[in-house]
């Protein structure tokens, strides 16, 4: 049979079963519908149609059809086309040849000549060139061998994620096994080739192509570390379940020794996740002693608003992380927490919350041994309960209160009971509020020695008084052709709490609060509840934004807030503090200055004495993406001066440079210092990266990261993405 006409269909419909049609026989009996369901007819799946197109088809019915010019078969999702084809409908085998094209739902495979069973996908092509969909993969080899749907096998091949003619990275295989059912790929006696040159072999490698998690070898992590010597790691990647998986990673290091890490990551039902991180070093070769750290967290809920939680943190010993950790910004831990409890969060009738907290916390302290410092309270245990009931009687009626066990090796211990009723009455309009606010806080203290010539039993009651209220203004106009909302508001807040002599009772957990905003417009100048400031203050402050009206986005924050205390306060802490707590005059400015400059900047001053007393400024200039400019200044008097810069710039043909430097003006020394390269193109990436961290007094150390990432493949080396987001604030990964 001749057919001349362009895309004349021939459609080789397979059998179709007669089961399951409907028919209009009489009804059968009970006994028949029994007998008969004993020997149901298995329904064998039906088979999908094969569809033929071309220039030219001939053949001979239900044998053979030849197919030439433009020839396409299609099945289901699958699609072939070559210029010639052969299809065997008994066997349901093709012979296809010439410029053989096979597109199927997750890849295209391309050769000279195919032989293909349609039905099981099991054949062979020739001279292939094949696609992944997902993940940007391809490459070509000697043969490549169809296994079935979703499987086949290349010889003499070669991988890249590389566009169209350009291979600057790929690997050199014997052979790769691609499953599409799990998107991975598993190559033997493999070799890493960039720009032309073999930078690694491996005997087996196995990767995902898509990005999917999956069990198995990771890339190598190789760095320096003047602490550690050279530095090499290979993880090994569990993937135990959908919601658990571990890296374990043995590392060898020149100056230390062999370490092994683990991490393990879960999350459950309820709520429930945790993290672990173990890490062992069973010789220091240095030091001649085991070695360890463990940082763990746990969260749970356990349903009614109750939680619980873990987190325990520990190391070997005082130098551990500023020697052996390949992460710079763990060096300057000083206090490894170690806690557990539960938590309750409840409404309380229609108009009201509940909240309870219990828990035991001690710590571990990281001394340096130039700097010894004294190491914090462990509460052994402590419970907390506040209420709060809104609106009864136009009156809202809140509860704060606490039991706490401190103990300390060498300091006072005892107990602590602080119970703080207090009462308000808010009233408020659509442009205003007023909130008078007065309680009464008592605090009752068991030591273990005598507190002054009180004894060892002591209480301390305080009447607190305050007033807060505001006013808010808004108008709407247009800056740069955007339409805006520009609040004004007003505030004015007083507090009044008499002097109690506390010189005689223990501090187990205050300290002064920092002056800021949030700080002048409460109650206590000092955190914890050993210390209760005796006030007769007055704040006045007032805010202005500026809301883009389309989106609700805060583009820019004004304020200015002045302290004015009315008597000299008495209650004060026998230990330096940072702040000095004599400001009492402070402005700020956050947001955006223009489309590319932000800035987040402070100043606080000594009216008194006519001097600034801290400044905190930062400004950020990021015109695009992978541009970006930081300049920041602290200074708080007597204690600090510093100079912090940070960039990432483009310099030229996929070049970018980054820096930061953060500069004591008062020590005259850098505290961190940074500088590298990137180089980003389409389909690899490459990062130098050195820094200078100052861990400890007198103390230094340098890590030097260097990663080629072979993108949709691995990163080989010392991953610095994590250094570089935490050293300079607006950094882009560019991809």
């Amino acid at each position: 049979m001749h057919v001349t006409q362009r895309l004349l269909i021939l459609a080789l419909l397979l059998t179709l079963p007669l089961t399951g049609w409907g028919s209009c026989v009489a009804p059968r009996t009970k006994d028949e519908s029994e007998s008969l369901s004993e020997h149901k007819p298995v329904i064998k799946p039906q088979k999908k149609p094969v569809f033929i197109e071309a220039d030219r088809i001939t053949g001979y019915y239900k044998q053979e059809v030849e197919a030439t010019g433009n020839a396409v078969l299609r099945q289901g999702d699958n699609t072939l086309s070559a210029d010639r084809m052969k299809y065997y409908e008994q066997t349901e085998d093709a012979e296809v040849e010439g410029n053989v094209r096979l597109e199927r739902p997750k890849d295209i495979l391309k050769g000279k000549k195919l032989e293909l069973n349609v039905e099981t996908e099991v054949g062979q092509l020739t001279e292939p060139r094949y696609s992944m969909k997902k993940g940007r993969g391809r490459g070509a080899g000697d043969t490549l061998y169809l296994e079935g749907k979703d499987h086949y096998r290349v010889t003499e091949t070669s991988y890249t994620t590389c566009p169209d003619r350009r291979h600057d990275w790929y690997l050199r295989a014997k052979e790769l096994e691609v499953d599409n059912s799990k998107e991975v790929g598993t190559a033997k006696h493999v070799s890493v080739v960039f720009k032309d040159v073999p930078i690694l072999y491996s005997p087996w490698i196995n990767f995902s192509y898509s990005g999917k998690r999956k069990t198995g070898l990771l890339s190598p992590v190789v760095g320096y570390n003047a602490k550690t010597g050279f530095d090499v790691g290979l993880p090994i990647y569990l993937n135990i379940a959908p919601n658990i998986d571990a890296t374990i990673t043995p590392r060898l290091m020149t100056m230390r020794g062999f370490l092994l890490s683990n991490e393990l990551r879960y999350i459950g039902n309820n709520n429930m996740n945790g993290h672990l991180l173990f890490d062992i070093l069973p010789v220091d070769i240095n030091t001649d002693r085991t070695r360890w750290g463990v940082l763990y967290t746990h969260t749970q809920d356990f349903g009614r608003g109750w939680q619980g939680f873990l987190n325990y943190n520990q190391v070997s010993d005082d130098l551990y992380f500023r020697q052996l950790t390949p992460n710079l910004a763990q060096t300057s831990l000083t206090n490894l927490s170690q806690q557990g409890g539960v938590a309750y969060n409840g409404r309380w009738g229609r108009d009201g919350a509940l909240q309870f907290t219990g828990f035991a916390q001690r710590f571990q302290t990281i001394q340096d041994p130039l700097a010894l410092f004294v190491s914090p309270y462990e509460r052994l245990p402590h419970f907390s309960l506040n209420a709060v009931k809104y609106n009864v009687g136009k009156m809202d009626f809140e509860l704060k209160s606490s039991w706490t066990n401190f103990y300390h090796p060498t300091l006072t211990d005892g107990n602590r009971l602080i119970i703080y009723p207090n009462i308000s009455l808010p009233l408020r309009n659509e442009f205003g509020y007023i909130t008078p606010k007065i309680g009464l806080h008592y605090t009752h203290y068991n030591l273990d020695k005598p507190a002054g010539d009180k004894g060892d039993v002591a209480d301390r009651t305080v009447p607190i008084f305050s007033w807060d209220s505001g006013v808010a203004f808004d108008r709407q106009l247009e800056i740069g052709g955007k339409n805006f909302i520009q609040t004004l508001e007003p505030r004015l807040f007083y507090v009044y709490a008499p002097y109690r002599n506390q010189d005689y009772l223990p501090n187990f957990d205050s300290a002064v609060n920092d002056f800021s905003f949030a700080q002048i417009l409460t109650e206590n100048r000092f955190s914890g509840g050993d210390r209760i400031n005796d006030a007769n203050r007055a704040v006045t402050a007032v805010t202005t934004r500026f809301v883009e009206q389309g989106t609700g986005i805060e583009y820019l924050r004004l304020a200015v807030g002045q302290q004015i205390s009315f008597n000299d306060p008495q209650v004060r802490l026998p230990l330096p503090q940072v702040t000095s707590g004599r400001s009492d005059f402070i402005a700020a400015i956050s947001g955006r200055l223009s489309q590319s400059v932000s800035t987040d900047s402070n100043i606080q001053m000594d009216e008194s004495n006519l001097w600034i007393e801290k400044v905190r400024t930062g400004i950020s200039y990021q015109p695009e993406t992978g541009k970006v400019l930081n300049l920041g200044y602290r200074f708080t008097r007597g204690v600090l001066e510093q100079v912090d810069t940070s960039m990432q710039w483009p310099l030229g043909g996929n070049w970018h440079g980054v820096t930061r430097v953060n500069y004591s003006l008062l020590d005259d020394k850098i505290l961190a210092g940074l500088a590298g390269l990137e180089y980003n193109s389409c389909c690899w990436a490459l990062r130098l990266v050195l820094q200078r961290l100052t861990t400890a007094t007198h103390t230094t150390t340098t890590a030097f990261f260097v990663q080629l990432e072979l993108k949709g493949l691995m990163g080989i080396g010392n991953n610095p993405l994590q250094v570089l987001q935490q050293s300079i604030p607006g950094y882009t990964s560019i991809h």
